[in-house]
């Protein structure tokens, strides 16, 4: 069963838009990158106010690009990188007018399968593998989207009872485990990443001293051979 309303802004006005208006969260996913969640998930709403119409895939992908780039950049900036997130949003509303007739919903609801699903929502500008999965996810956990397979389509974010991305925030508690998730993610990359780091110079300088024994080996060896051959020679002479 779909949820009420989504729990994702912190605000109960920006969620709701999210929940009913399938571009709005088409959109809030494409920002939730390098930025809190809340303030990519309101961004949707707050572009609503600056445009002073309903979001509408067509009219944004006829938009003057640097028209669409102001309403972005116009502090508080909708992102980190509004110029760039302005493009990739009028990008993916352009596919969706001429992939999906203008209705964002149709993404999901004209899908086959969740294989298909995932297939689609990757080919959306602003969709690497991993944010498509967990849209997936999200419409599938909160939204009543029951494509056959999505499940396995938004593997590792379909798993029943986890709380690894948006797909899983329900309320305040779930939000917190998210982000202790994602923090605890983030550790064990930095980790590996120092002892990554740490065993670059050792293996640098064992490679070094290996490469050295070796070279002395054959400067001894060649050296080696006449040296032998004197000594006997002189013996003879003897």
């Amino acid at each position: 069963m779909p949820r009420k309303s989504l729990y994702l802004s912190g605000d109960p006005k920006a969620d709701a838009l999210l929940t009913k208006d399938s571009l709005a969260l088409l959109i809030g996913m494409v920002l939730d990158q390098q930025i809190p969640l809340e303030w990519a998930f309101k961004g949707p709403f707050e572009l609503t106010d600056r445009l002073g119409t309903p979001l509408d895939a067509a009219a944004i992908a006829a938009m003057d690009p640097e028209a669409l780039a102001e309403a972005f950049s116009r502090r508080p900036a909708l992102h980190r990188y509004p110029g760039s997130m302005a493009a990739r949003v009028q990008a993916m509303c352009q596919v969706i007018v001429d992939d999906y007739g203008g209705n964002a919903a149709n993404v999901w609801k004209t899908a086959a399968d969740g294989k298909e699903l995932l297939s689609r929502v990757k080919k959306l500008p602003g969709f690497g593998d991993q944010k498509a999965r967990i849209f997936v996810a999200l419409l599938g956990k909160q939204l009543g989207v029951s494509s056959t397979g999505w499940e396995a389509a938004a593997d590792p974010f379909g798993e029943p009872g986890s709380y690894m991305s948006v797909a899983d925030i329900v309320d305040a508690d779930s939000l917190a485990k998210v982000r202790q998730y994602k923090q605890a993610m983030k550790a064990a990359k930095k980790a590996a990443a120092l002892n990554d780091a740490a065993a670059a110079p050792r293996k640098a300088t064992t490679g070094k001293a290996t490469a050295g024994k070796v070279t002395a080996g054959k400067a001894t060896g060649k050296k080696a051979a006449p040296a032998k051959k004197a000594t006997k020679k002189t013996a003879t002479a003897r």
